[in-house]
């Protein structure tokens, strides 16, 4: 085992108090000169004498590390986890190392998500408006592929959404929350690194494996027609931060939305995006709370109760959501919920991916009156405060 040279040092001092301390009043002298040196001396500059530079790699290969097919940092040769104690009796070193991991960026060879955003989505001071689909093939701008090959672009596209946000002073963004991974052809190293427990939690773990295992079924469908010769085995290789719709949205929410200078954030949520805007509320409540002013859901199927949404959100949410689902009673007829959260309304259509086209009006009208709202209530708040210090001041 290896001993730094503080480590000496500190040794030595001890021992020679520890003496000092069993001897007469002489010693004792003697033991009060040696802890006034001891207060004089820098442990900061002692340490940095004794540990290496504070040069590290720049990219994740240098680190020696890679993400594996679950998302997961492994290293390239043993498969283990990070090691945070790579020097013993070097913490300063060993944490400025685990920095400047947590500094490198994206490698050309780690997949990728991506989103759209319009010109002035960071810069926009009044409105922002946020995107999301819901599962399944569907990717950024899109609602329902379906509508998109058998009707048209304006039922089945975000689109219409864009253009109209966009003439009426928004800034957008577009969510991509289903591009989780990428399929990539399995090799021994990746059945090695896999083969370690999932340090994730099992549900979220077990969402993944579903999301994959429902996406793979419908492309191999597809495949044995168009591919039969196809006999190489595939395995997901999930995109850091982005391995769930639950993920991205949490990703793009704590890198772009809340550094948006918007006052006001709308969202437009469809079927299982819904669902993500829930769970970003569990985990992101206070900052939600304080950003955004209004939740248009389409068709949404969150469950507050499946998902643990507290009364403190549920509250906000009916205030603040309304949920537009699939109904045969004409647009914006109340429809009962036996869920304790958002307002249900029809959506004036029985088909689940035409919800969100054809309450579009009805979206953009909400919208509005609850920012009038926000503005009225904050004016009539300055109003009130003015009123105090008025009174103060007689």
């Amino acid at each position: 085992m290896s001993i730094s040279i503080i480590s000496l040092i500190w040794l030595t001092l001890w021992i020679n108090m520890a003496q000092l301390q069993q001897g007469g009043p002489d010693e004792k002298e003697k033991t009060t000169a040696l802890k006034d040196l001891l207060s004089r001396i820098d442990l900061d500059e002692l340490m940095k004498k004794d540990e290496p530079p504070l040069e590290f790699p720049d990219t994740l290969e240098g680190f020696e590390y890679a993400f594996n097919e679950k998302g997961q940092l492994r290293h390239i040769t043993t498969g283990e986890p990070f090691v945070f104690n790579a020097r013993e009796d070097l913490h300063r070193w060993n944490q400025k190392r685990y920095e400047a991991l947590g500094e490198v960026d994206a490698t050309e060879s780690e997949p990728k998500n991506f989103i759209f955003m319009s010109e002035d989505a960071m810069t926009n001071p009044d409105k922002l408006m946020v995107l999301i689909h819901g599962s399944g093939v569907v990717r950024a701008g899109q609602w329902a592929r379906r509508l998109i090959i058998n009707e048209d672009l304006d039922s089945g596209t975000q689109i219409p959404y864009i253009k109209r946000a966009m003439d009426e002073g928004y800034g957008v963004i577009v969510l991509n929350p289903n591009e989780n991974y990428i399929e990539v052809e399995k090799t021994k190293s990746q059945v090695q690194l896999s083969s370690d427990g999932s340090d994730e939690p099992a549900e979220k773990r077990e969402r993944k494996d579903k999301t994959f295992k429902e996406a793979k079924k419908r492309r191999d469908f597809y495949e044995k027609y168009r591919n039969p010769q196809k006999e190489k085995e595939m395995v997901p290789l999930y995109i850091r931060d982005n391995g769930s719709p639950e993920e991205h949205l949490i990703y793009v929410w704590d890198h772009f939305i809340t550094h948006s200078a918007a006052e006001n954030t709308f969202f437009v949520a469809h079927s299982y995006g819904g669902l993500a805007f829930v769970e970003l509320m569990i985990q992101r409540e206070a900052d939600v709370k304080n950003k955004v002013t209004a939740v248009a859901l389409t068709d949404s199927v969150h469950n507050v109760w499946h998902q643990e949404a507290g009364k403190t959100i549920r509250e906000w949410m009916r205030e603040n959501c309304c949920n537009w689902v699939s109904s045969s009673e004409p647009l914006d007829t109340s429809v009962e919920s036996m869920l304790p959260d958002c307002p249900r309304v029809s959506a004036g259509t029985e088909r689940h991916e035409l919800t969100s086209w054809k309450s579009l009006p009805s979206i953009f009208k909400f919208f509005t009156e609850a920012s009038e709202a926000k503005n009225s209530s904050l004016k009539a708040s300055l109003t009130r405060r003015s009123h105090r210090i008025k009174h103060e001041e007689i």
